[in-house]
């Protein structure tokens, strides 16, 4: 099969060995793929991953090694975390942290920039015909937003900062403005905040944040990626306030954590979530995540499309392998 291969470089080969699906596995051919900061991290040599890269996707069944074969031929997406469904985590629903997963196109299993995968089809969940491909591809994403979700009650009365205006940062106001919260989003472009102002919600160039600002948010989302968002994130929360860490930052600049302990705030870390409400919002047209696509590539074109997705104002690049 046709498949791009990570290494420090990407490489386009044509005889890649086309996965087999073990036992209570399915083999997905790939409709339309979506490039994430993630992979653009991996292909800088993060988490040591060589092989096929790549975790957001939609896709046809086209075989399943299991007795159940209700998702056959059906188009599906399909949360990363392959677990084992047998240790005492998995056996708690904890399966996001089963400590023998693996990750589709992160840890010790191939992704989605190739022509097939497999997943464990405890992990699909079949895409309603309201939904398009290209609004798919950003179910995972959009279920990180979601985790938020899973992990707090925010209540319409809350005040909420989200920090960082990158394609995750948008999709948590989005998520957010759903609890009919005050929402105020602080980001550094204004043609990427324009996403989240066409749904009523409040925005604030970084620049234009006022000290008079701090210590007035029951929660604060950080999703800047730097060390200076979770320094903003701290000062912006009240006393007992959240602050909700999507971040994953491997900068060892030093913190203050003083105020942490003086306001007794709580850190919550955050990382992927439920697909079943991301999904259904996006088949109830509750969010909207066309404006995210900034441009689709053909698989051929996967080097130009990661030159693409790393340009300013770039939001979401997209691998469309219905075109091979």
């Amino acid at each position: 099969m046709k498949a791009a291969i990570f290494n420090k470089n990407i490489e386009l080969v044509n005889d890649y060995k086309k996965p087999e699906p073990k036992k209570g596995e399915a083999l997905i051919k790939v409709l339309m793929a979506g490039i994430c900061n993630t992979d653009i991290e991996i292909l800088k040599g993060y988490m040591g991953f060589k092989g096929i890269a790549g975790h957001e996707f939609v896709g046809e069944v086209v075989e399943i090694n299991d007795a159940d074969q209700t998702l056959l031929n059906k188009r599906v997406v399909g949360d990363i975390n392959a677990a084992c469904y047998q240790c005492k985590d998995c056996m708690s629903g904890n399966f996001h942290h089963c400590p023998n997963r693996s990750v589709l196109g992160i840890f010790n299993r191939d992704g989605c920039f190739a022509q097939y995968l497999t997943l464990p089809i405890k992990n699909l969940l079949e895409v309603p015909d309201a939904v398009t491909d290209e609004s798919a591809v950003l179910v995972e994403p959009l279920a990180a937003a979601f985790e938020i979700l899973d992990q707090i009650h925010i209540k319409p009365t809350d005040r909420v900062a989200v920090l960082g205006d990158g394609k995750l940062g948008l999709l948590i106001s989005l998520t957010l403005n759903l609890t009919q919260a005050d929402i105020l989003h602080i980001g550094k472009h204004s043609e990427k905040l324009k996403i989240v102002e066409n749904e009523q919600i409040s925005t604030l160039l970084l620049n234009d944040v006022q000290s008079e600002m701090n210590k007035s948010f029951d929660v604060v989302v950080e999703a800047t990626g730097s060390v200076s968002g979770v320094g903003l994130a701290q000062n912006l929360v009240k006393p007992k306030g959240t602050i909700v860490l999507k971040s994953t930052l491997a900068d060892n600049t030093k913190l203050n954590l003083a105020s942490i302990v003086i306001d007794e705030i709580k850190i919550i870390g955050s990382r992927c979530g439920p697909f079943k409400p991301a999904l259904k919002t996006l088949a109830e047209n509750k969010i909207n995540v066309k404006p995210f696509v900034s441009k689709v590539f053909g698989f051929d074109q996967i080097k130009e499309a990661f030159e693409c997705s790393q340009r300013k104002n770039v939001l979401k690049v997209l691998i469309d392998f219905k075109e091979e």
